[in-house]
């Protein structure tokens, strides 16, 4: 028997996204061993030891972590959350200023110190630092993206289940574009088991999405974060466990079909931005993104996610 790959996942921040990501990534085994890196050293040293204490309950995942960014060397994938966090009423495109100075001083020694690992940006604004990432390192193509709207996607499948009664694995529907304001679902290629979500009934026989009602779930799943953060301050958890999943399909080379965010070049006429789009996500990062049906509407909201991540840019690049 071949002997198990030690695999290494480490997470730049220790804030409440960062340490949710570390948890989920533990108790899920994405990883045999997790570094959780912060400036702050208290921080990050009282995260790890809270974690670490757990892990007699989980496989045989370990923790270590600290403010030595050394220990992040020769990781297989490197999850960047570290940043300014969003505030009550603020959205994610105010924050690319700070950010992307933030992600200037970090990424080209990340990369110094892992040069060959995968790097999945879930600071916000992610398509954004996407962008300026890519452009501060050479790396292949694919190694850097973000997560995007893989988090926007699992809110609309749970809210779809909701309404349908099923379980949120069996809706097969996803979020595109921006992760921001300007993102939208596809709802022209969504489905519920094999049936097409605009043809799914109730006992009776009525239709449970109709236009309306669509229009309101996107809404809903828009402004999700924004109700948490004025609730709570800061969304986690969900973030965390789409983090992992994330991670898993890179290190497990899954080839998994995930909306994760990536400089496009010739998308549907798109060019130098990042955007969410479904993307096959194996070993070497976005290994492929998919030109997916869209009707005429879909794809003039896609372009107006584009000029609205172009105008961003223009005022940080």
């Amino acid at each position: 028997m071949s002997p198990v790959r030690n695999t290494k996942l480490s997470i730049i921040g220790a804030g409440s996204v960062g340490s949710s990501l570390a948890y989920a990534a533990l108790i899920r085994n994405s990883a045999r061993e997790v570094v959780l890196y912060d400036l702050n050293a208290a921080k990050a040293e009282a995260e790890v030891l809270d974690l670490a204490h757990g892990t007699p309950f989980i496989g045989s995942s370990r923790i270590t972590g600290g403010a030595d960014i050394e220990l992040v060397a020769d990781s297989d994938v490197v999850v960047i959350t570290a940043g300014a966090k969003q505030e009550p009423g603020q959205t994610r495109l105010d924050l690319a200023a700070t950010n992307a100075r933030i992600l200037g001083k970090l990424m080209p020694r990340l990369v110094e110190l892992a040069p060959n690992a995968v790097f999945i940006l879930v600071t916000n604004p992610c398509d954004v630092l996407t962008v300026v990432a890519d452009q501060l390192v050479d790396l292949p193509a694919g190694r850097i993206f973000s997560s995007g709207t893989v988090l926007d996607s699992a809110r609309l499948r749970w809210l779809l289940a909701e309404a349908a009664d099923v379980a949120p694995q069996s809706v097969h529907a996803i979020i595109v574009g921006e992760h921001g304001d300007s993102e939208f679902p596809l709802w022209s290629d969504a489905t519920i088991g094999q049936t097409p979500l605009r043809e799914w009934t109730d006992r009776a026989g009525t239709r449970l999405f109709p236009r309306e009602k669509l229009e309101s779930l996107t809404s809903d799943v828009v402004h999700a974060a924004y109700k948490i953060i004025e609730g709570k301050g800061a969304t986690n958890y969900a973030i965390g466990l789409s983090g992992a999943r994330i991670v898993e399909a890179v290190l497990h080379n899954e080839r998994a079909i995930l909306p994760v965010s990536s400089v496009l070049h010739g998308y549907r006429g798109i060019n130098g931005v990042a955007l969410s789009v479904p993307s096959i996500v194996g070993a070497g990062g976005v290994l492929r993104t998919l030109d997916v049906p869209m009707d005429d509407v879909e794809i003039d909201l896609l372009h107006r996610s584009a000029e609205a991540l172009q105008s961003s840019l223009a005022h940080v690049m």
